[in-house]
Formats: C-alpha cells, structure tokens, sequence
C-alpha cells in the first residue's frame, strides 16, 4: 500500500497542483513521487512542505508540452518507496476525440429514446 495519498487542486497554465499528505498522518521527510507518462519518467515534479503544516506537501508537475497529442494521454504519479500509483490525470485532444464524443452523444440519445417509448408504453398499459 503507498506511503502517500496524493489529491489534485488544479490545472493552470499547463501546471498541474495537488497536495500530498502521508496516509498514517505522520510527519516526516518529504515523499518520493515521481510522474510518468507512458512508462516513462517526468522532469518537472516539485514536492515542497506547506509551512505551519506538518505532514502536508503541495505538489506541482509542470506538463511537458512533448506528452501533448491526439488522443487521449495519461499521467501517473507514483510513491517511489512502494512504487504504487497514487493518482493520475488524463489530458483529452484533438479532432478524433470529437468524432468519439459525437457517436457516444448519439448512442446515449438513441438508448433516452428507447426508455421513453418504454416508459410510455408502460403507462399506457397500467392504466
């Protein structure tokens, strides 16, 4: 089980922000995360103690322009000490993306149809 529970806060500026707290409540030194993308290592990752909160680190991944594509892309962050995931973002592009979200919009509209007929017929023979 990981050492770290990771909680996302935003995304701003291709910057993502989180906070990390360690998950038995102690305080002690700063976790080992790292970020990856496609099984491979991120630079960017900052881990740094919040004053007047011991246990409590912020956490920022400035997202390497690089990793940005079509499709659909994953980000993991990973405890080091357990090498566990303990959370990920996924970062959605591009035309083909939209195409997707079309024929699932119309499949979703197809299938409320379906229920509604259903409803109705329902209503009309119980009375």
């Amino acid at each position: 089980m990981a050492d770290v529970k990771l909680t996302k806060s935003s995304i701003r500026a291709g910057v993502w922000n989180g906070a990390a707290v360690r998950v038995d409540g102690a305080d002690g030194p700063v976790p080992a995360l790292s970020a990856w993308h496609m099984e491979r290592p991120l630079d960017g990752l900052a881990v740094t103690p919040v004053r007047d909160s011991p246990g409590l680190w912020e956490v920022s991944l400035d997202i390497p322009a690089g990793i940005l594509a079509d499709g659909v892309q994953t980000v993991l962050f990973r405890d080091d000490a357990t090498e566990e995931t303990v959370d990920s973002f996924t970062l959605v592009t591009g035309e083909p993306l939209e195409q997707d979200i079309r024929a699932e919009v119309d499949l979703l509209r197809a299938e409320l149809d379906m229920l509604k007929r259903a409803f109705r017929r329902h209503c009309v023979e119980t009375m």
